[in-house]
C-alpha cells in the first residue's frame, strides 16, 4: 500500500496510515472535548449457563490479531491523524463477581457497573480503544460488556465483533483451532 509508513513508538514497530474522513472527524472532536465518552458505543450482553473464560479471553485475543482496526490508535504525524497500527494489543478483561451480594443488590450493581463502563473515555493516543468487562451476576449467568470507541467501530461491527465471539467461543471451548478465515482486507486498506 503506497499510503503505508513504518515507525517506532517507544521502540516499538507500528504502521502509519492516513486516518479516513470519519476517523479525522472524530478525532478533531475529541481535539476540542478530550476524554469525552460520547462516542463510546458500549454493548452488553447476557451469557447463561457455564461459561469458559479462558477460551472467552482467548476469542478477544484472535479478535484483536483477525481485525488491525482494534490495534488502532491515533496521533498526529506531520500535522496530520494517522492510524497507528500496534502488531500487537491485549483487550482489556475485566471480571467483577457479583455472587456475594443479596440477589436485590446484584442487578443493581450490574447496572452500575455497566453505566460507569460505558461513560469511561479512552484516550485516542495510547492503550487500545476496546475494552470488555464481564460481570458474573449468578454462578451460571453473566453479562459481558464490551464498549469501543466510535473512531474504531460502529453499529454494524459491534455486530460482527459479537458473531465471531460467538464462532471463535464454540471453537475455542472444544480446544480447536480457529474456524475464521483470514481477511482479505483491513479498515486501513479502505480508507
Amino acid at each position: 500500500m503506497s499510503d503505508e509508513k513504518e515507525i517506532l513508538i517507544d521502540e516499538e514497530e507500528v504502521f502509519v496510515f492516513p486516518a479516513s474522513f470519519a476517523q479525522q472527524r472524530l478525532w478533531f472532536l475529541d481535539q476540542f472535548e478530550p476524554g469525552s465518552p460520547f462516542y463510546n458505543i458500549p454493548t452488553a450482553v447476557r451469557l447463561t449457563g457455564h461459561l469458559n473464560v479462558d477460551a472467552l479471553r482467548r476469542c478477544l485475543e484472535e479478535i484483536a490479531w483477525r481485525h488491525e482496526t482494534l490495534r488502532t490508535t491515533f496521533s498526529l504525524v506531520d500535522g496530520q491523524p494517522m492510524q497507528l497500527i500496534n502488531p500487537e494489543v491485549d483487550i482489556p478483561f475485566t471480571i467483577e463477581d457479583l455472587r456475594h451480594l443479596p440477589e436485590e443488590k446484584r442487578e443493581q450493581e450490574t447496572q452500575r457497573l455497566i453505566n460507569n463502563e460505558a461513560r469511561k473515555p479512552f484516550i485516542l493516543t495510547e492503550g487500545t480503544l476496546v475494552r470488555t468487562l464481564l460481570i458474573q451476576v449468578k454462578e451460571h449467568e453473566y453479562v459481558l460488556m464490551i464498549t469501543m470507541h466510535h473512531i474504531i467501530s460502529d453499529g454494524w461491527s459491534i455486530g460482527v465483533f459479537i458473531k465471531e465471539i460467538a464462532i471463535l467461543y464454540d471453537a475455542f471451548s472444544k480446544d480447536q483451532d480457529s474456524p475464521l478465515p483470514e481477511l482479505p482486507i483491513q479498515y486501513a486498506d479502505y480508507a
